[in-house]
Formats: C-alpha cells, sequence, structure tokens
C-alpha cells in the first residue's frame, strides 16, 4: 500500500528518479521533486516537477529479489562458497581462487576450503564425465533437428532420462562458460555491447521474453534471461509496487481483437510507429500494460519484464566494475533505455556510457558506410536520431545521451545483428522442441536448452571464416568439439 513517499531503497539501490537524461532532477530520489499520487490508476504516481516526465514506479526490493534470482540461475551450480554470511558467498571457484585453497579429493572430485569461513565443499564438475559418449550423441541429434521423442528411441530412454542429461549438460556447460568468461570481461574492455529482446518462442504467445547481452561486434554472449520463473506461482491478484510481490505477474491481462498490424513501408514510419505503441501501454516500461493477447503458462510465474531488464542490468554493472567506458547498442524499446539508465546514472552523468539506438531494415548490409545523414527530433522524448539510406536499404541511430559528430561512424558501426542472429539461431535450430504444443504453456524446459547454446555458440559455433566468437576475441586458441565442451 502507497505511503506518499517513493518506495523505499534496497541495500543502497533507489531506482526511482526521473529519466530524463537533460532534466536537472536525473538520477535524484528526493520526494520533493515529484508529484506523487496513488488514488488515480489511470494516471502516472510519479511526475517529475521540472520537465514532466512520468517514470514507472519500481520496488527496490522486488528488483534486489529478481537479480539475486538471475544471479543463482546463472551461476547457482559453480563451486563456491555457500555460507550466507561470507565475504566469498557464491564467488565460484574458477573466476576467485585467491579465495579458497585445495583441500584434498572427495573420491575423484577436487574438494575446496574457504580461506574466510573454513567451510569446504566440492567441486562436482572437477572429474571426468562418465556419460560423456551418451551426451555427445544426445546433443548431435538435438542440434540436427530430431524431436525429443526420436532421440529417446535412439538412444533407447525415456523422457525423463532425457531431459536429466540435458539438465546435467546445462550445468556442465555453464561451468565451462565461466573461466571464459571472466577472460572476456577482462580483455574487452574496449569493445561494444548490444542487448536484444524477443519472445522466447515466437508462436506460442505464453508472454515470455528473452533479453541478451552480449559482445555487438562478434556475437560472444554474456548474459541471457527470460522473464520467468518455474519455481514461482502466480500471484491471484496484482499487486502495488508497494508491496513484495509486485515483480510476479498475475494472470489478468487487456485482450483485443485479432486486428493485424499494418506494416511500415520506411523507417522513419516504423520508428514513429513504435513510439506511439510506447505510448499506448500504461506503463512505458511494461510491455504487457496495453492491449495484448498472452496464454499464461499453466506452470511457474511470469515475471515483470522491467524487473527482469534491470535485473540483468545489475548483474552487467557487477561484472564490468574496471570497464572505464561502455557502449551499448539497444533495439528503440523504452523498456531498455530505463533500466540502462538507472543502473548506470553515474557513467551517463560523467559521459562514460554511450546507449544508442540502433534499427535498421532487411535490405541493410552490415559495415555500409552512411552518404546522406537526416537528423530529427522525434517522440515525446525529443530523440535525436540519424537517418541513411541506399536504395531501398535504410538504417538509424540514435544516441540517448544526445552525443553528436559521430553519426557517421555509428550509423556503420553500431549493430545489434549479431545478438539477433544469436537467437534466431536459437529458434531455427530447436524449432521442434520450442515449437512443441506442450511446450508453449511449460517454457521451464527450454532453461537449460538456453544455456547450452550460449556455451556451443560461444565456443564452438564457427563463422564462414571457421573462427568461434571466443577465438575471434583471442580468449581461446581453437574452436572447442562437443566432447571438449562436455568433458
Amino acid at each position: 500500500m502507497s505511503t506518499g513517499k517513493l518506495p523505499l531503497a534496497a541495500d543502497g539501490l533507489q531506482l526511482n528518479f526521473c529519466k530524463t537524461l537533460a532534466c536537472r532532477n536525473f538520477g535524484l530520489s528526493d520526494e520533493k521533486y515529484y508529484l506523487l499520487q496513488d488514488t488515480d490508476p489511470s494516471r502516472p504516481g510519479l511526475v517529475c516537477r521540472e520537465c514532466g516526465a512520468f517514470p514507472p514506479l519500481l520496488n527496490n526490493h522486488a528488483v534486489r529479489k529478481e537479480f539475486s534470482r538471475l544471479k543463482k540461475q546463472d551461476s547457482g551450480n559453480l563451486a563456491a562458497c555457500s555460507t550466507e554470511t561470507c565475504v566469498a558467498y557464491g564467488k565460484p571457484v574458477l573466476t576467485h581462487r585467491e579465495l579458497y585453497h585445495a583441500f584434498g579429493y572427495s573420491g575423484e572430485r577436487q574438494r575446496y576450503r574457504c580461506k574466510h569461513c573454513q567451510s569446504t565443499f566440492v567441486d562436482r564438475w572437477s572429474n571426468a564425465n562418465p556419460k560423456l559418449d551418451l551426451q555427445q550423441r544426445l546433443l548431435g541429434l538435438l542440434f540436427t533437428g530430431y524431436p525429443v521423442r526420436e532421440i529417446c528411441r535412439r538412444l533407447q530412454m525415456n523422457p525423463k532420462t532425457f531431459y536429466d542429461h540435458l539438465d546435467q549438460i546445462a550445468a556442465r556447460c555453464r561451468n565451462k562458460l565461466a573461466s571464459v568468461d571472466a577472460r572476456y570481461l577482462q580483455l574487452a574492455k574496449d569493445l561494444p555491447l548490444a542487448s536484444t529482446l524477443t519472445t522466447l518462442q515466437p508462436r506460442s504467445e505464453n508472454g515470455v521474453m528473452w533479453l541478451a547481452t552480449g559482445d555487438a561486434t562478434h556475437g560472444y554472449v554474456l548474459l541471457q534471461n527470460i522473464n520467468y520463473s518455474p519455481d514461482e506461482e502466480k500471484p491471484d491478484d496484482g499487486a502495488d509496487v508497494y508491496t513484495p510481490n509486485t515483480r510476479r505477474m498475475p494472470d489478468s491481462f487487456i485482450h483485443f481483437g485479432d486486428a493485424p498490424e499494418s506494416a511500415q513501408d520506411t523507417l522513419l514510419n516504423q520508428v514513429n510507429a513504435k513510439y506511439q505503441e510506447v505510448l499506448s501501454r500504461s506503463n512505458v516500461e511494461d510491455l504487457y500494460t496495453r492491449p495484448i493477447h498472452v496464454d499464461y503458462p499453466s506452470k511457474g510465474c511470469l515475471i515483470r519484464p522491467q524487473y527482469t531488464a534491470y535485473a540483468q542490468y545489475l548483474r552487467l554493472r557487477e561484472l564490468i566494475p574496471h570497464w572505464e567506458e561502455i557502449t551499448l547498442y539497444l533495439p528503440q524499446e523504452p523498456l531498455l533505455r530505463s533500466a540502462l539508465f538507472s543502473v548506470f546514472k553515474d557513467k551517463l552523468q560523467s559521459r562514460q556510457c554511450h546507449p544508442i539506438y540502433v534499427e535498421q531494415n532487411q535490405s541493410w548490409q552490415e559495415n555500409d558506410s552512411a552518404e546522406n545523414v537526416d537528423i530529427m527530433l522525434l517522440s515525446w522524448w525529443r530523440d535525436r536520431w540519424a537517418f541513411t539510406h541506399k536504395g531501398n536499404a535504410e538504417k538509424a541511430i540514435c544516441h540517448l545521451w544526445r552525443e553528436k559528430g559521430k553519426e557517421d561512424q555509428w550509423l556503420q558501426h553500431a549493430s545489434t545483428f549479431m545478438l539477433e542472429e544469436y537467437q534466431a539461431r536459437f529458434h531455427m535450430n530447436f524449432r521442434s522442441l520450442v515449437d512443441e504444443p506442450r511446450r508453449r504453456l511449460r517454457p521451464g524446459g527450454l532453461l537449460p536448452l538456453l544455456d547450452i547454446f550460449r556455451a556451443w555458440n560461444n565456443l564452438c559455433h564457427q563463422n564462414s571464416a571457421g573462427v568461434t566468437p571466443a577465438q575471434a576475441l583471442n580468449l581461446t586458441r581453437q574452436p572447442y568439439t562437443l566432447a571438449q565442451l562436455l568433458g
């Protein structure tokens, strides 16, 4: 229930403030700078007195909870200290060896002791994989498009055993990637990042969105998450932003008729149409606060997408504190814009963060140079867009901090293509699993597949030159085989 004040900070985290960069109230979380109301649900709960912006309110504790969920999901199986009060808690041995002693063996597995709390634990992935041959064959069949039933028939196993193997393979892939990710974070400080947001199952309409962030040039995927928790139950009713359960979405959407969206003939019209769609939402950061059809998953719970996006960028900030500058290419989506502004506000204020919208049509060839550049101010935000075209090929960029003078460079190099291609390949390679009728309402079964595909993409998948993303970044010397990935 509202107290007439901003939601309380969570361990120093306060994400409620004006997100208009040119406003004097940007980053300020004092109630005196805002109008707060909770009597009329159709009106914004927070309005900036200076610029009139109406950034949606967020529950900071719910963002922290989502951050912890995503972090545990990404690295929960890695060998690390499990004492919650210890300074080494949750920090994997693979990337924080200075915090641990090797402490003998448990059978064939390495045991470690924490230097701070003296607790001991075993690295369950330190021994050879006894099921290597079987799991290689399973992955080979899966990547060549065989459905689950056919894989089970060929390998003479039941579906439960198949999914058990899939969970084990995913855990090994996360373990294998942890040390490579650490090298990436050390060596890729000067390279641009990109984020992309798409539906996890394009034909399901189950409300599950997939957010991926990684290297914009070579397609190395660093983080990926979905706004779905298989271990939580959906709430009966919507909770306001002052209650802990506000991050969970109930099954109460505004449904609409099946009127097809009209195609836009030019990129400018497409950009303007997106702004109109965003402003039709009652919450500009929540894709589901407009008329939309959603078949709610029968198991688990949908998470409001803004909480997953904010949590992923908090995770990114935690991983790259030593990066002096950050350049991040984004699709035209205010959800990602607001999350980035909130999490990296200090770097934005010091001009060390460069968020750039990138939109292009299918005819545009990557790394084409810009010819004539047209500058336009669009939407309520007065975003400064640069448009260019070559025949039917069109591209547009918008530096959200309104930096000028590098439009030609950004139009040539700024791109989210590598991350978009990564997500498209996932949908193509695993079409039989992604589109399986039962899986549409039970998307939790795709979580291990996402981890496996990220590892395969980074370490095994070769481009036309025979080079993997990890090789292109000098993180590995050669492509990994499936045996090396699973060993």
